[in-house]
Protein backbone atom coordinates (compact mmCIF):
# COMPACT_ATOMS: atom_id res chain seq x y z
CA UNK A 1 0.00 0.00 0.00
CA UNK A 2 1.73 3.11 -0.84
CA UNK A 3 2.49 5.62 1.85
CA UNK A 4 -0.04 3.61 4.49
CA UNK A 5 2.34 1.67 6.84
CA UNK A 6 0.89 -2.34 6.51
CA UNK A 7 0.53 -2.34 10.32
CA UNK A 8 -1.90 0.21 10.59
CA UNK A 9 -5.18 -0.96 11.87
CA UNK A 10 -7.00 1.73 10.70
CA UNK A 11 -6.60 4.92 8.64
CA UNK A 12 -8.12 8.50 9.54
CA UNK A 13 -7.19 11.11 6.94
CA UNK A 14 -5.54 14.57 8.63
CA UNK A 15 -8.62 17.71 8.04
CA UNK A 16 -11.42 15.61 7.80
CA UNK A 17 -14.18 15.16 10.18
CA UNK A 18 -15.81 12.01 11.45
CA UNK A 19 -18.88 14.01 10.50
CA UNK A 20 -17.76 14.88 7.14
CA UNK A 21 -16.34 11.01 6.12
CA UNK A 22 -20.26 9.93 7.31
CA UNK A 23 -21.10 12.33 4.32
CA UNK A 24 -18.46 10.82 1.45
CA UNK A 25 -19.54 7.67 2.63
CA UNK A 26 -23.00 8.90 1.48
CA UNK A 27 -21.73 10.66 -1.61
CA UNK A 28 -20.19 7.24 -2.61
CA UNK A 29 -23.25 5.58 -2.36
CA UNK A 30 -25.03 7.62 -4.31
CA UNK A 31 -22.23 8.17 -6.94
CA UNK A 32 -22.36 4.45 -7.27
CA UNK A 33 -25.97 4.53 -8.31
CA UNK A 34 -25.54 7.75 -10.26
CA UNK A 35 -22.76 8.85 -11.60
CA UNK A 36 -24.40 11.29 -13.43
CA UNK A 37 -25.05 13.26 -10.48
CA UNK A 38 -22.86 16.89 -9.87
CA UNK A 39 -22.55 18.58 -6.68
CA UNK A 40 -26.00 20.71 -7.05
CA UNK A 41 -27.87 16.68 -7.61
CA UNK A 42 -26.03 15.28 -5.07
CA UNK A 43 -26.45 18.44 -2.48
CA UNK A 44 -30.29 18.06 -3.48
CA UNK A 45 -30.37 14.30 -3.25
CA UNK A 46 -28.44 15.00 0.51
CA UNK A 47 -31.35 16.88 1.11
CA UNK A 48 -33.86 14.18 0.36
CA UNK A 49 -32.80 11.75 2.80
CA UNK A 50 -32.35 14.37 5.45
CA UNK A 51 -28.78 15.82 5.58
CA UNK A 52 -28.43 19.60 5.30
CA UNK A 53 -25.46 20.45 3.73
CA UNK A 54 -24.16 23.68 1.89
CA UNK A 55 -23.61 22.53 -1.86
CA UNK A 56 -19.78 24.13 -0.87
CA UNK A 57 -19.17 21.48 1.60
CA UNK A 58 -20.27 18.87 -0.96
CA UNK A 59 -17.74 20.33 -3.78
CA UNK A 60 -15.13 20.31 -1.73
CA UNK A 61 -15.56 16.98 -0.40
CA UNK A 62 -16.20 15.73 -3.99
CA UNK A 63 -12.88 16.86 -5.03
CA UNK A 64 -11.67 14.92 -2.10
CA UNK A 65 -12.84 11.95 -3.11
CA UNK A 66 -12.23 12.84 -6.98
CA UNK A 67 -15.34 12.26 -8.34
CA UNK A 68 -17.25 14.50 -11.05
CA UNK A 69 -20.76 13.78 -12.79
CA UNK A 70 -19.79 11.96 -16.17
CA UNK A 71 -21.77 14.39 -18.09
CA UNK A 72 -19.29 16.67 -17.51
CA UNK A 73 -15.69 14.47 -16.96
CA UNK A 74 -15.58 11.09 -15.69
CA UNK A 75 -12.08 11.26 -14.15
CA UNK A 76 -10.81 9.99 -10.04
CA UNK A 77 -8.31 12.89 -10.85
CA UNK A 78 -7.71 15.86 -12.39
CA UNK A 79 -5.24 16.38 -15.56
CA UNK A 80 -2.26 18.35 -14.96
CA UNK A 81 -1.05 21.15 -17.60
CA UNK A 82 1.80 20.06 -19.51
CA UNK A 83 1.12 16.46 -19.29
CA UNK A 84 0.66 14.85 -22.73
CA UNK A 85 -2.91 14.00 -23.42
CA UNK A 86 -3.39 10.77 -25.92
CA UNK A 87 -5.83 9.92 -28.43
CA UNK A 88 -8.95 7.07 -27.68
CA UNK A 89 -8.00 4.99 -30.11
CA UNK A 90 -11.00 2.38 -28.92
CA UNK A 91 -13.74 4.07 -30.81
CA UNK A 92 -15.81 1.37 -33.20
CA UNK A 93 -12.95 -0.83 -31.94
CA UNK A 94 -13.90 -4.49 -31.90
CA UNK A 95 -12.12 -6.51 -28.97
CA UNK A 96 -12.14 -10.15 -30.04
CA UNK A 97 -9.03 -11.84 -27.52
CA UNK A 98 -6.96 -11.59 -24.33
CA UNK A 99 -4.14 -8.98 -23.92
CA UNK A 100 -5.70 -6.91 -26.82
CA UNK A 101 -7.28 -4.23 -25.07
CA UNK A 102 -6.08 -3.48 -20.98
CA UNK A 103 -7.54 -0.49 -18.76
CA UNK A 104 -6.87 1.08 -15.62
CA UNK A 105 -8.46 3.72 -13.11
CA UNK A 106 -9.16 4.45 -9.64
CA UNK A 107 -11.96 4.59 -7.16
CA UNK A 108 -12.60 5.50 -3.68
CA UNK A 109 -13.27 3.24 -0.91
CA UNK A 110 -14.94 4.21 2.27
CA UNK A 111 -13.91 2.16 5.67
CA UNK A 112 -14.79 3.19 9.42
CA UNK A 113 -12.75 6.42 10.40
CA UNK A 114 -11.17 6.51 7.00
CA UNK A 115 -10.92 5.82 3.18
CA UNK A 116 -8.69 4.32 0.43
CA UNK A 117 -8.11 4.77 -2.72
CA UNK A 118 -8.04 1.49 -5.01
CA UNK A 119 -6.62 0.90 -8.24
CA UNK A 120 -6.93 -1.83 -10.54
CA UNK A 121 -5.88 -3.57 -14.62
CA UNK A 122 -8.32 -5.28 -16.35
CA UNK A 123 -8.19 -7.20 -19.50
CA UNK A 124 -11.27 -6.30 -21.26
CA UNK A 125 -11.77 -9.69 -23.43
CA UNK A 126 -11.61 -11.72 -20.43
CA UNK A 127 -12.72 -9.46 -18.05
CA UNK A 128 -10.09 -10.59 -15.67
CA UNK A 129 -8.57 -8.42 -13.16
CA UNK A 130 -4.89 -8.47 -13.45
CA UNK A 131 -3.28 -6.38 -10.73
CA UNK A 132 -4.73 -4.02 -7.95
CA UNK A 133 -2.99 -1.75 -5.39
CA UNK A 134 -4.63 0.14 -2.20
CA UNK A 135 -3.34 3.80 -1.40
CA UNK A 136 -4.47 6.69 0.97
CA UNK A 137 -3.17 9.12 -1.55
CA UNK A 138 -3.73 10.03 -5.16
CA UNK A 139 -0.10 9.30 -6.52
CA UNK A 140 0.58 8.08 -9.52
CA UNK A 141 2.98 5.71 -7.71
CA UNK A 142 0.49 3.09 -6.68
CA UNK A 143 -0.66 3.22 -9.74
CA UNK A 144 2.45 2.11 -11.21
CA UNK A 145 2.90 -0.71 -8.94
CA UNK A 146 -0.40 -1.50 -10.39
CA UNK A 147 0.64 -1.61 -13.66
CA UNK A 148 4.18 -2.95 -13.28
CA UNK A 149 2.56 -5.90 -11.58
CA UNK A 150 0.19 -6.10 -14.77
CA UNK A 151 3.03 -6.34 -16.85
CA UNK A 152 4.58 -8.92 -15.36
CA UNK A 153 1.64 -11.56 -16.65
CA UNK A 154 1.72 -10.55 -19.97
CA UNK A 155 1.28 -7.33 -22.41
CA UNK A 156 -1.69 -5.50 -23.96
CA UNK A 157 -1.76 -3.76 -27.71
CA UNK A 158 -3.67 -1.29 -26.00
CA UNK A 159 -3.58 0.95 -23.09
CA UNK A 160 -6.39 2.77 -22.07
CA UNK A 161 -7.31 4.84 -18.64
CA UNK A 162 -8.65 8.20 -18.46
CA UNK A 163 -6.83 11.69 -18.27
CA UNK A 164 -6.33 12.08 -14.86
CA UNK A 165 -3.32 12.79 -13.44
CA UNK A 166 -1.68 10.06 -12.73
CA UNK A 167 -2.01 8.34 -15.54
CA UNK A 168 -0.69 11.42 -17.77
CA UNK A 169 2.27 11.52 -15.97
CA UNK A 170 5.47 11.09 -17.40
CA UNK A 171 6.58 8.34 -15.54
CA UNK A 172 3.43 6.03 -16.09
CA UNK A 173 3.01 6.69 -19.76
CA UNK A 174 6.61 5.95 -20.74
CA UNK A 175 6.62 2.87 -18.70
CA UNK A 176 3.60 2.05 -21.37
CA UNK A 177 4.94 3.68 -24.59
CA UNK A 178 8.34 1.79 -23.84
CA UNK A 179 6.98 -1.35 -23.19
CA UNK A 180 5.97 -1.10 -26.97
CA UNK A 181 1.73 -0.62 -26.22
CA UNK A 182 -0.31 1.87 -27.56
CA UNK A 183 -1.78 4.56 -25.13
CA UNK A 184 -5.24 5.49 -24.99
CA UNK A 185 -6.74 8.26 -23.12
CA UNK A 186 -10.67 8.55 -22.60
CA UNK A 187 -12.12 11.23 -23.75
CA UNK A 188 -13.84 13.91 -21.12
CA UNK A 189 -16.64 13.80 -19.93
CA UNK A 190 -17.09 9.57 -21.72
CA UNK A 191 -17.49 7.37 -18.98
CA UNK A 192 -18.30 4.52 -21.46
CA UNK A 193 -14.80 4.99 -22.83
CA UNK A 194 -13.70 3.03 -20.16
CA UNK A 195 -16.99 1.02 -19.37
CA UNK A 196 -15.97 -2.32 -19.10
CA UNK A 197 -13.74 -1.44 -15.20
CA UNK A 198 -16.98 1.39 -14.17
CA UNK A 199 -18.89 -2.37 -14.36
CA UNK A 200 -16.20 -3.95 -11.95
CA UNK A 201 -16.64 -1.27 -9.43
CA UNK A 202 -20.24 -0.92 -8.78
CA UNK A 203 -19.86 -4.82 -8.55
CA UNK A 204 -16.92 -4.71 -6.28
CA UNK A 205 -18.70 -1.94 -4.06
CA UNK A 206 -22.55 -3.67 -4.08
CA UNK A 207 -21.14 -6.90 -3.53
CA UNK A 208 -18.45 -6.41 -1.08
CA UNK A 209 -17.74 -2.88 -0.05
CA UNK A 210 -21.00 -1.72 0.88
CA UNK A 211 -22.20 -5.46 3.01
CA UNK A 212 -18.85 -5.73 4.76
CA UNK A 213 -18.67 -2.45 6.16
CA UNK A 214 -14.70 -2.85 6.96
CA UNK A 215 -13.40 -1.50 10.22
CA UNK A 216 -9.83 -1.15 9.05
CA UNK A 217 -7.53 -1.12 6.50
CA UNK A 218 -6.09 -4.14 6.62
CA UNK A 219 -9.42 -5.93 7.08
CA UNK A 220 -10.31 -3.84 3.74
CA UNK A 221 -7.23 -5.78 1.83
CA UNK A 222 -8.13 -8.87 3.77
CA UNK A 223 -11.56 -8.77 1.81
CA UNK A 224 -10.36 -7.29 -1.09
CA UNK A 225 -7.84 -10.56 -1.95
CA UNK A 226 -11.45 -12.73 -1.63
CA UNK A 227 -13.28 -10.60 -3.74
CA UNK A 228 -10.46 -10.65 -6.51
CA UNK A 229 -10.41 -14.16 -5.59
CA UNK A 230 -14.09 -15.04 -6.20
CA UNK A 231 -14.18 -12.38 -8.93
CA UNK A 232 -11.29 -14.00 -11.20
CA UNK A 233 -12.14 -17.82 -10.67
CA UNK A 234 -15.47 -18.08 -8.76
CA UNK A 235 -18.03 -15.58 -10.75
CA UNK A 236 -19.53 -16.31 -13.99
CA UNK A 237 -20.18 -13.42 -16.29
CA UNK A 238 -23.58 -13.83 -18.52
CA UNK A 239 -21.39 -12.18 -21.21
CA UNK A 240 -19.04 -14.93 -20.68
CA UNK A 241 -21.33 -17.38 -21.43
CA UNK A 242 -20.84 -17.92 -17.75
CA UNK A 243 -17.57 -18.86 -17.95
CA UNK A 244 -15.29 -17.36 -14.86
CA UNK A 245 -12.92 -14.34 -15.90
CA UNK A 246 -10.09 -16.39 -15.27
CA UNK A 247 -11.22 -19.46 -17.74
CA UNK A 248 -11.28 -17.50 -20.62
CA UNK A 249 -7.86 -15.24 -19.77
CA UNK A 250 -6.05 -18.25 -19.31
CA UNK A 251 -8.10 -20.72 -22.10
CA UNK A 252 -9.02 -23.05 -19.48
CA UNK A 253 -11.61 -24.74 -21.97
CA UNK A 254 -14.64 -24.98 -20.23
CA UNK A 255 -17.22 -25.21 -22.28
Amino acid sequence: MTELPRSSYYYHPLGVTEEELEIMSRIDNIYTEHPYFGVRRMTDELKKQGALYNHKRIYRLMQLMGIEAVIVKKNLSKSVKGHLIYPYLLKDVKVTMNNQVWSSDITYLPIYKGFAYLVAVIDWFSRYILSWELSNSLDVYFCLEALNSALRKGKPEIFNTDQGSQFTSKVFTETIINSQIQMSMDSKGRALDNIYIERFWRSLKYEDIYLKDYRSISELREGLKNYFDFYNNRRGHQSLKYKTPAEVYFNLGRN
